[in-house]
């Protein structure tokens, strides 16, 4: 869900947009009482262009709608929200309802996941059916991404959004070591998107820059920049094996240099195709690109 940049954006186009506020998701699980007002402190401080909107389920919306009537209002009124719908086709309707019954919520974006209990091409396609119903009404123009399934049927869910207006949302970590695809996965999801010419998202396990083991589960995370740069290399036509070496670089100057490298249409294709990502925690991918050089403080 990519945020427009402003010309006194200290954020480079590389990244503005890019980290979704994935603030009340395990593993943050951060209360709305506090991730509401963090959020629009991330939106007024020097970095937010690199600040997405707010992700909440739909079964929290009412929830959000209390803490918005009840704390802090959004400066402008209104709180940037992208929506999720764990739920599929079956409860769509009632989370767009939701949305639009509370003026002080906007949605921003929307992600649903596909049907489960059926194969992965008909779980698209309830949704995408359901998506081609609903969004003229309430929320036409906004962005929508469907969650696939991970596994030997996701090619098959992939054709069923090719042609569509619709993104592809992949999951790159969780609170299991199974969450956490392997590099090769992970290449091969992005050769199959870029083949298909579909813009995607990536959710959680992503919030730290370089692909890392992490100190207090040892599971191997994926790193943004490690997906951006391949991503890039995938739109130059890149093989899997060369995908899943970048994918496994755990060397951030080496990374760095490489995204610095970048011209301004090869930053904007990388960007139309890699949208943005979920994250439980801004301050971690903020921290990150200023140790490496990518920003810099104001």
């Amino acid at each position: 869900m990519t945020t427009p940049q402003t010309p006194q954006s200290v954020i480079p186009p590389l990244f503005a947009g890019l980290c979704d506020d994935a603030a009340i998701f395990p593993p943050g699980d951060l209360a709305l009482p506090q991730a509401v007002p963090a959020h629009l402190a991330h939106h007024s401080a020097w970095y937010a262009e690199l600040v997405g909107p707010f992700l909440c389920s739909a079964g929290r919306i009412g929830a959000l709608s209390e803490q918005l009537a009840a704390g802090e209002a959004p400066l402008d009124g209104q709180l940037p929200v992208g929506l999720i719908v764990p739920e599929g086709s079956a409860g769509l309707a009632d989370a767009l309802r939701a949305v639009a019954a509370d003026p002080r919520l906007r949605l921003a974006g929307l992600e649903v996941l596909a049907d489960q209990g059926k194969p992965a091409a008909e779980g698209v396609r309830a949704v995408r059916a359901e998506l081609d119903r609903l969004l003229p009404e309430y929320a036409p123009g906004v962005e929508a991404a469907i969650e696939l399934p991970r596994g030997p049927e996701l090619l098959l869910g992939l054709d069923e959004l090719e042609g569509t207006a619709y993104r592809a949302k992949f999951r790159t970590g969780g609170v299991s070591a199974a969450a956490f695809p392997g590099e090769l996965e992970l290449a091969s999801f992005l050769c199959a998107a870029v083949y298909r010419k579909l813009a995607f998202k990536c959710t959680a396990g992503l919030h730290h820059a370089v692909r890392h083991d992490d100190e207090a589960t040892g599971f191997a995370h994926h790193g943004f920049l490690n997906v951006l740069l391949a991503t890039h290399a995938a739109l130059e036509g890149a093989e899997h094996a060369e995908l899943a070496a970048v994918l496994g670089e755990r060397d951030g100057a080496v990374l760095a240099a490489k995204l610095t490298g970048l011209d301004e249409g090869q930053v904007r294709a990388a960007r139309a195709a890699f949208t943005a990502f979920g994250t439980c925690s801004i301050a971690e991918p903020l921290a990150d690109l200023l140790a490496l050089n990518l920003v810099a403080l104001p």
